[in-house]
């Protein structure tokens, strides 16, 4: 496996837990990191969200970017699409054009007014307490030939491996404790942005926009920045819970 893309990508994977201090930031990095991946095999940009199950419940905790977090969550709200689809039966599900699939009308149409043409769900193995996909997004119909989605699952091999061994060594908490942390830090910035929505009577992705412009300019992670505005609203520390 020497100096192939997969060895390289293993080496990526282990700077990427040894240089992030949480899952909640693991994911958002490998998030970013999957949208690379696959984006370097296509001519149209890939963007890629991480969706959380526990128990019942499936939630966005990561994206590469507020578009894609956007994306993820519009099927978390709905409560069915091809990521949802994906955990269950623990097998990649593919939207291949949102024009031509008569799946899911409601998700494929809100995808088209966000101008994402298809979507990939695909899964990570992580035990019994839990199970998480990566959501891919491309912005033109036909990207996700399959050499794309082989590509896609071979990244989740590696990701839900590194993900194990992330919680393994940054935490002395179960898995579950320490994913249920992540949902929490995704329900911190969802809150921050719903109150700069109604703030500014703006949707939620101009909302995610001022955060992230925000986090930028102060050089603070995006839920130091949520966390503070809910904080100030308050006059005092706001907790965050997320019920599995």
């Amino acid at each position: 496996m020497a100096n192939s893309p997969e060895h390289e990508r293993v080496l990526e994977l282990q700077d990427l837990i040894v240089g992030t201090q949480n899952v909640a930031e693991f994911l958002e990095r490998l998030s970013v990191m999957a949208a690379g991946a696959l984006s370097r095999d296509t001519s149209v940009k890939i963007e890629c969200g991480v969706t959380l199950k526990r128990r019942r419940r499936t939630f966005t905790v990561a994206g590469s970017s507020p578009k894609a977090v956007l994306l993820d969550e519009i099927e978390q709200r709905i409560g069915d699409g091809p990521c949802i689809e994906a955990l269950r039966i623990k097998e990649p599900v593919l939207l291949a054009d949102v024009d031509n699939d008569p799946r899911w009308p409601e998700y494929r149409k809100a995808l088209a007014d966000e101008g994402c043409r298809a979507t990939l769900g695909v899964p990570l193995e992580l035990g019994e307490d839990a199970a998480a996909a990566l959501n891919f997004f491309a912005f033109g119909p036909g990207v996700f030939t399959a050499a794309v989605i082989r590509e896609a699952v071979e990244f989740a091999d590696l990701a839900g491996g590194a993900v194990r061994l992330s919680v393994k060594l940054g935490t002395a908490q179960s898995l579950a404790d320490d994913l249920t942390a992540a949902m929490e830090s995704r329900t911190s910035i969802d809150l921050a942005c719903g109150v700069i929505m109604g703030q500014n009577r703006c949707t939620q992705a101009e909302a995610m926009a001022i955060l992230t412009k925000v986090s930028s300019n102060r050089n603070q992670k995006l839920r130091t920045v949520a966390e503070e505005m809910l904080a100030n609203l308050a006059g005092g520390d706001v907790r965050t819970h997320f019920d599995a």
